[in-house]
């Protein structure tokens, strides 16, 4: 995905990793495509896996994705097997420059809309967004965002940069930087290495991601057991408060990743049971051994279900596949669970390294001062919602949507919601429904000519 600029600089919404591009509307044109049997949302590790597994087993695919080609951003300019096993698949049509942007009971995507038997949602996910003072401000962005700038079109973000935040990701981010010209100051990391000594048996099973780390190290100045806390305008640059030391950093911009947020708008509009994930707070889809979810046909892997990784999504999506051409009758009991055996082994491995993961760095959750912006889009800060919240009595999601705005821009909450929800919470007492924020008639926006397209085709005008 390419990154799109907004009038405060690279836009949190729409650069991050496999995120939705909620700044620009879903293509209209029109989409050529055969009716297929089953439909993949999703051309990232998890839903080419699941296309290979369903069309290896006898049915018509479409994989629907919004990017140029397939690879989602972890395969980014990359010729890996799996893509290349997908393109030459006959069974295979691949759907590129789409979003499916509405679904219940079909899928709609462009002008059309597709009734497959059983769909796979391989949805990705994006950014978490923690806000701080400055967070808002132009050159702070999302670590996803400056790693697709940098390895979708060769530019580095800033000359001078800083990448803070948690998470192993930083590290490549940083080393995507390097690759394009930037000098990286620091990885601010808040996690401490010592944690992962209470995890010895998913360090032992991963051994390929030691290797992959060490390599991300070379070069690199970690800052283990700090933050940056705030950012503010210096010069013609930026300069980071990192803590606890209270250093300022002299940069052109900071990177910041708290790992990422599952997308799961898609799912919920099918009716999908979802649940909290107890690792990291964020709203998941409840699947069964197989990744089928609540409602039959539909299917779901990867980030979806719970933040893991390409690897985990490869398995999760291998098993989907499979899955979904057993719904529509292709295999039986027997031949489903003996092709599955071997990637349900995997997932099981893979699932042991991403519960390490999450927590050896744990997302924070806290709310931050009054005078921090909270939605960037309609430009509320934490105060002011605070102080509506206190004065209208707000104690629901969609009361605070109606009376802050919080919200209701652009990115419909995707990067203010989880800390809203915490505001909420803190102010009540009461634990806000985490579903408001996902719950949406269009999971992205769309030009008006698209709507006004579907009178008569089945659709609303």
């Amino acid at each position: 995905m390419v990154s799109w600029f907004c009038g405060m600089g690279v836009c949190f919404a729409c650069a991050g990793p496999q995120s939705p591009r909620t700044c620009v509307p879903a293509p209209a044109g029109p989409v050529e495509c055969p009716e297929p049997d089953v439909v993949v949302v999703g051309a990232g590790p998890g839903g080419l896996s699941a296309a290979v597994g369903a069309a290896g087993s006898g049915a018509a695919v479409v994989v629907v994705d919004l990017g140029a080609r397939p690879g989602g951003q972890y395969l980014r300019a990359a010729r890996h097997p799996l893509i290349e096993r997908a393109e030459a698949h006959p069974r295979i049509t691949f759907v590129q420059g789409h979003e499916v942007w509405a679904a219940g009971p079909g899928l709609r995507v462009g002008d059309r809309e597709l009734r497959p038997r059983a769909v796979v949602l391989a949805t990705g996910g994006y950014d978490r967004v923690v806000p701080f003072p400055g967070w808002d401000l132009p050159g702070v962005v999302t670590a996803g965002g400056a790693q697709a700038l940098a390895k979708g079109q060769g530019v580095p973000i800033g000359r001078r940069v800083l990448v803070a935040g948690t998470g192993p990701f930083l590290l490549a981010v940083a080393a995507s930087l390097r690759e394009v010209g930037a000098e990286v100051v620091a990885v601010v990391e808040a996690s401490r290495l010592s944690r992962w000594l209470r995890h010895p048996r998913a360090v032992v099973g991963s051994p390929g991601r030691l290797v992959e780390a060490a390599r991300y190290l070379r070069g690199t100045a970690v800052w283990h057991g700090q933050r940056v806390t705030a950012v503010e305008r210096y010069g013609d640059g930026l300069r980071a408060l990192v803590s606890p030391k209270d250093r300022w950093v002299e940069v052109d911009a900071v990177c910041v990743g708290h790992g990422f947020t599952p997308s799961i708008e898609l799912a919920v509009a099918l009716g999908c049971d979802t649940r909290v994930d107890p690792r990291d707070g964020s709203l998941v889809v409840t699947v069964d051994d197989a990744q089928r979810s609540s409602v039959p046909g539909v299917l779901v892997a990867g980030e979806a279900t719970g933040v893991g990784g390409a690897a985990l999504a490869m398995a999760e999506g291998a098993i989907a596949g499979l899955a979904a051409a057993h719904h529509i009758g292709l295999i039986d009991d027997r031949a489903l669970a003996a092709a599955t055996a071997s990637h349900r082994r995997t997932r099981a491995r893979r699932l042991r390294f991403a519960n390490a993961l999450h927590a050896v760095y744990p997302a924070p959750d806290a709310v931050p001062p009054d005078g921090t912006v909270l939605c960037r889009c309609e430009r509320v800060t934490v105060g002011r919602a605070r102080a509506d919240i206190v004065r209208y009595g707000i104690d629901d999601v969609r009361a605070l949507k109606l009376l802050t705005r919080v919200g209701m821009g652009m990115c419909q909450g995707r990067m203010c919601g989880r800390t809203a929800l915490a505001l909420l919470r803190a102010e009540t007492g009461q634990v806000p429904d985490p579903v408001a924020f996902a719950r949406r008639p269009f999971a992205f926006p769309v030009p008006l000519r698209t709507l006004a397209s579907l009178d008569g085709k089945g659709g609303h005008a």
